[in-house]
């Protein structure tokens, strides 16, 4: 396998590259928590995790995606 000849142009990795990064950010959700902050125990930040992975999960269920 690390034999195997490379196919591409010495160069354009990068430009390849590109086009994932968008294509990934236009399906991926965005969803990021309102603020950034400190907890007292890992259990707490725990909890709260699960709360926000509730909320976004009801959030986008209520998405309705376009048949294809």
């Amino acid at each position: 396998m690390n034999a195997a000849p490379v196919t591409a142009a010495r160069g354009t990795g990068f430009d390849r590259f590109v086009p994932h990064c968008a294509r990934y950010w236009t399906l991926a959700p965005r969803t990021y928590p309102r603020e950034v902050v400190r907890f007292r125990s890992v259990e707490e930040a725990q909890q709260a995790r699960a709360e926000i992975t509730k909320e976004n999960a009801h959030r986008l269920r209520g998405r309705t995606r376009p048949s294809t």
